[in-house]
C-alpha cells in the first residue's frame, strides 16, 4: 500500500511538473508612439512591416484595439488591468502598491524579464519591486541617450555605451539571452521598446547613422520616423528568430502591440488617406494601436478580429494563460480574450473606459466610453467616430434616431458607472498622494 501510495505521489508530481513544461511563454511587446497606421498590414502606405506582417498572416490581427493617450498611463493600464480611474498618479510613476501582471505569473511559476523603457519611477529595486527577475532597462533611474550610444540600467548598475552601440539593440540582445536562457520555459518577458518614440535619428541600417555623438545627428527631423519604424519591425523579427532557432516558437505566445498614437506632427497614409499622428489626445488617432497575436498551432492564421480590446484586457488574457490565479481584491476592470487567441468564439466587450489626464489632476480628466463605432464623453459629446474620425461633429442627443437611442443609452450607463467609481477612487488618491500646491 505504502508502494502504490508513493508511486501515485511520484505519477502526481511528474503530472505536475509536464503540466508546468507545456504552459506557454509569452512575449509582450509595445512599441513607443507607433499607431495603428504604422503596420503595412493594416492598411499603411507609408511604411513596410513585413515581419510583422508575417505575424498577422501566421496569427491573428485586431481591428480595434485602444490604448491610453500617452506613454505612462498606457503602461500602468496594461501592466495592472485597471483602468487609470482608480490607479494612475502622475505622469512617470507606477504605485509603488500596484500588482502587475509580473507579479501574478511570476507566483505561478514563471520567470520574468524587462527590457527597453522603464519610465515608472523607484530606482533600480523598481523592476524587481514589481515582478520582474531581471531588466536592461532604458529610463530607469536617468534619461542619457536611447539610440546612439545610450545608456542603460541592468542588474543594478548604470551601463554606458560609447562604441557606437544602438539602445535597441542592446536591450534586444538582452531579451534573446533571457530567451535563451529559459528556453525550458515557461517564461514572461515584456518588452516595452524604446523605438520609434522621439528624438527621430538615424538608424544603424541607414547610412546617416552617427556611432560618434548620441542624440545630435537627426534629432527632430521626422524624416527618420519612417526608418525607425523599419527598425522597430525588424527586431520583432529577431526575436521572433530566436523562438525559431532555439525550437520554442509553437509554445509561446508573441503580442505586439503600441503604447498610443504617433507623435502629432506626422502624417501617414492608411488606405490611402491622410492620417496625422494624436499622441497626447483620446481621439482615435491617439489611442487605435495596433495588435497582432501569433502562436503557431494555437492563434489562428490569417483571422481578423474586430473584437473591441483594450489595455486592460492584457493582464487578465496573460494571466488566464499561463494559470496565473488574478485575486478578487485586485477587482481588475479587462476581460480576458485568450478565447479568441485560442479560435474560441467570444462576445467580447461591447464598450471600453477611458480616464485620460497626462499629469494626474483630478477634476481636470477628460472621459469617455466607447464601442467600435461610437463615443460618449462625460462632457456629453456623441460622436460616429467612423464616419467623423476627427470628432468635429458631434450628434445632436436631443434628436437621436431609434437606431442611435439604444447606443447612446448603453454607453451613457456605463459612463455614469465609471464617474462614480472615478469619484470614490479620487478620494483614495488624493488622500494618498495629495496634490501639490500652485505656486503663489
Amino acid at each position: 500500500m505504502r508502494i502504490l501510495t508513493l508511486a501515485l505521489l511520484l505519477a502526481l508530481t511528474a503530472g505536475l511538473a509536464a503540466a508546468a513544461e507545456t504552459r506557454p511563454n509569452i512575449v509582450l511587446i509595445m512599441a513607443d508612439d507607433l499607431g495603428y497606421e504604422c503596420l503595412s498590414c493594416n492598411g499603411s502606405n507609408t511604411y513596410k512591416t513585413p515581419r510583422l506582417d508575417a505575424m498577422a498572416k501566421g496569427g491573428t490581427r485586431f481591428l480595434h484595439c485602444h490604448s491610453q493617450p500617452i506613454c505612462t498611463p498606457s503602461r500602468v493600464q496594461i501592466m495592472t488591468g485597471i483602468y487609470n480611474n482608480r490607479n494612475y498618479v502622475r505622469f512617470g510613476l507606477l504605485d509603488p502598491q500596484a500588482t502587475t501582471f509580473a507579479h501574478l505569473l511570476k507566483k505561478a511559476g514563471y520567470a520574468t524579464c524587462i527590457v527597453g523603457k522603464w519610465q515608472l519611477s523607484g530606482g533600480f529595486d523598481a523592476p524587481g519591486h514589481f515582478g520582474f527577475d531581471e531588466y536592461c532597462l532604458w529610463q530607469l533611474t536617468r534619461r542619457p541617450s536611447r539610440y546612439a550610444n545610450p545608456g542603460v540600467e541592468t542588474g543594478g548598475k548604470e551601463v554606458d555605451y560609447k562604441d557606437g552601440e544602438y539602445g535597441p539593440d542592446i536591450v534586444s540582445d538582452y531579451l534573446c539571452d533571457f530567451i535563451e536562457r529559459h528556453k525550458d520555459g515557461p517564461f514572461l518577458a515584456y518588452y516595452p521598446m524604446i523605438l520609434p518614440h522621439w528624438p527621430f535619428e538615424p538608424t544603424p541600417d541607414g547610412p546617416d547613422y552617427d556611432k560618434t555623438s548620441p542624440g545630435k545627428k537627426g534629432v527632430g527631423e521626422m524624416k527618420y520616423f519612417g526608418e525607425m519604424v523599419t527598425y522597430t519591425d525588424k527586431i520583432v523579427g529577431k526575436i521572433v528568430d530566436k523562438l525559431d532557432a532555439l525550437g520554442i516558437r509553437d509554445n509561446t505566445l508573441v503580442l505586439f502591440t503600441g503604447d498610443n498614437g504617433v507623435y502629432t506632427g506626422i502624417t501617414s497614409k492608411l488606405d490611402g488617406r491622410p492620417y496625422q499622428g494624436g499622441k497626447g489626445c483620446p481621439r482615435d488617432n491617439g489611442t487605435h494601436v495596433p495588435l497582432v497575436a501569433s502562436w503557431p498551432g494555437t492563434v489562428p492564421k490569417a483571422k481578423v478580429s474586430d473584437a473591441l480590446i483594450d489595455f486592460s484586457d492584457v493582464l487578465p488574457t496573460l494571466c488566464e494563460l499561463g494559470g496565473a490565479k488574478v485575486p478578487a481584491a485586485l477587482d481588475v476592470d479587462g476581460t480576458s480574450f485568450l478565447p479568441l487567441l485560442q479560435g474560441k468564439p467570444l462576445d467580447g466587450r461591447r464598450w471600453i473606459y477611458c480616464w485620460y489626464e497626462r499629469n494626474g489632476r483630478r477634476g481636470k480628466e477628460s472621459q469617455h466610453t466607447r464601442n467600435r463605432g461610437y463615443k460618449l464623453y462625460a462632457d456629453g459629446r456623441f460622436h460616429n467616430v467612423v464616419d467623423d474620425f476627427t470628432e468635429q461633429q458631434p450628434i445632436d442627443v436631443t434628436a437621436l434616431t431609434d437606431e442611435l437611442r439604444p447606443i447612446h443609452a448603453e454607453l451613457k450607463a456605463s459612463l455614469d458607472e465609471a464617474l462614480k467609481t472615478t469619484a470614490t477612487a479620487t478620494e483614495i488618491i488624493n488622500e494618498r498622494f495629495p496634490p501639490k500646491k500652485p505656486k503663489k
